[in-house]
């Protein structure tokens, strides 16, 4: 038999070989509070909006997603990195998050599909990362007193100490507020560029898997990279749709003079209010009623063009499993979010007809236009991670491309 003081003695001897092999690290809130744990990525101090995201998969997908620019992020499951990290699995060109809160980070990869750990992936890209840390009570906390600012500083190696701790609170205090942040521009891409690629796929007897071909583009859509997601890219490619994405500032007439049958508003990060070259690119389309679909900071900017008010969430809503009403279908889809905005419903004009709303809060998910082929959401259609419920959003804009393409051949006489 094996004594109470033995336990407790070899207890203390993991904990210490624990300690020894991941460096210490700390998260460190605006209102000065203090979560300790270990560091799980790059070393060093990254700064940022703190939020949660309730997703239990795709922590790859959420790391990647230009939308989380700016935000450290949450993640409420009790354990990722089971399936490792592989190129097939981005959702940008990079990691954009400024750095990851989990509260278990697996060391090993377990996956056909991995190319490297979390862990590998993290410092990779030189990311800050922290688990060990109490994930619930932080989640507790930032539905309390709402998303705040806050800092993740990582050490070398050895235990924390009082001066990186007091870095830690001088650099969260000091970061600002999400709030008037342009950020869109930030992370759009230089250059014009052609999309084509579809869905992947699971290699089967007859395929080899991986991601789609798209023979027939019958329709062209000029697609605005305000932090664009490739599933998006990807899901309109699958539906026939020969996409051509332009940085954020690109003119409404610069967009036009390449010919297109409609044009798309992608999410992205930040406040939209300061967006003014996005609002006005949204205004000219629909007083051309050019079709015209916007998803998340695109759902924002619409709103805004036509007059609405947009407003700072609480703690916003970030997960995959948010409830959205159809309303007046009664109907309800299970989707994916990510926003710290939304769009004052109070304020729409009388030409724009609300046809989503969220199941948790009530706040506006989506709305469209009763005299132009213009219409939005607030959440991801496009998911990755999350459900599909609401991607017949793609298949309603690719009606609206086959109309105004039908409308343009008849006007050209062909």
């Amino acid at each position: 038999m094996i004594c109470r003081s033995a336990n407790l003695h070899r207890q203390e001897e993991i904990v210490a070989l624990i300690q020894k092999k991941y460096p210490a690290a700390a998260l460190v809130l605006a209102d000065g509070t203090v979560f300790e744990g270990r560091s799980r990525g790059a070393a060093g101090l990254a700064t940022g909006e703190v939020v949660f995201n309730t997703a239990m998969t795709g922590y790859q997908e959420i790391l990647t997603d230009p939308s989380y620019t700016g935000q450290l992020v949450t993640l409420t499951t009790a354990h990722v990195g089971n399936v490792g990290a592989n190129k097939e699995d981005m959702e940008s060109r990079s990691v954009y998050a400024a750095g990851l809160i989990a509260k278990s980070i697996a060391e090993n990869a377990s996956s056909w599909r991995a190319e490297e750990s979390l862990p590998a992936f993290l410092k990779r890209h030189g990311i800050v990362a922290i688990d060990g840390l109490d994930t619930r009570a932080l989640t507790i906390h930032l539905r309390q007193t709402g998303a705040q600012p806050g800092a993740v500083i990582a050490l070398e190696s050895g235990e924390m100490t009082p001066e990186a701790l007091e870095a830690a609170k001088t650099a969260a205090a000091g970061w600002g507020s999400m709030a008037g942040q342009d950020l869109a521009q930030t992370v759009t891409t230089d250059v014009p560029y052609e999309w084509k690629e579809g869905s992947w796929e699971l290699p089967t007897a007859h395929t080899a898997g991986g991601f789609r071909k798209p023979v027939a583009h019958p329709y062209h859509v000029v697609a605005y990279d305000f932090g664009v997601k490739t599933n998006i890219l990807r899901l309109l490619a699958d539906r026939g749709i020969r996409v051509t994405v332009v940085p954020a500032k690109t003119t409404f007439e610069e967009a036009m003079a390449l010919n297109p049958d409609g044009i798309f508003l992608s999410n992205g990060p930040g406040d939209p209010a300061p967006c003014t070259y996005a609002i006005e690119t949204a205004k000219k389309a629909i007083a051309a009623k050019v079709p015209l679909f916007g998803i998340c900071l695109g759902h924002q900017i619409m709103g805004l063009a036509v007059g609405a008010k947009t407003l700072k969430m609480k703690f916003g809503h970030h997960g995959a499993n948010h409830p959205v009403e159809a309303l007046g279908e009664k109907h309800v889809a299970i989707t994916s979010q990510n926003h710290g905005f939304a769009v004052d419903a109070a304020t729409l004009p009388e030409n724009a007809r609300a046809t989503h709303a969220s199941l948790f809060d009530g706040s506006l998910q989506g709305f469209e236009l009763l005299d132009a082929p213009a219409f939005c959401f607030q959440g991801h259609p496009e998911a990755s991670p999350g459900p599909h419920d609401i991607d017949g959003l793609f298949e309603k804009f690719a009606r609206a491309l086959a109309e105004a393409h039908a409308q343009k051949a008849e006007a050209a006489g062909e």
